[in-house]
């Protein structure tokens, strides 16, 4: 298995939205994503300048349906 490597929110929201997510609505900090065909909200802590813990990262893939192995691949971070 691949470790997920450190990635800010906005990378991980780049990602995400190149899916098929689109940006719902935003409280405060966190931000939360919607897919409409697969019916799901992803929310995602944005603190500018600062990296998403890689457990954190790997937590919000898997939610979205994502390995990180998918991730890498998708994102271009081989």
């Amino acid at each position: 298995m691949t470790r997920m490597p450190q990635v800010t929110s906005r990378e991980l929201v780049k990602f995400l939205m190149s899916q098929g997510f689109v940006q719902d609505r935003q409280s405060g900090s966190h931000l939360t994503l919607w897919h409409e065909q697969r019916r799901i909200s992803i929310t995602v802590p944005v603190h500018t300048g600062a990296e998403i813990g890689r457990g954190l990262a790997a937590r919000i893939l898997k939610d979205a349906g994502f390995t990180t192995q998918d991730y890498m691949a998708l994102a271009g971070r081989v």
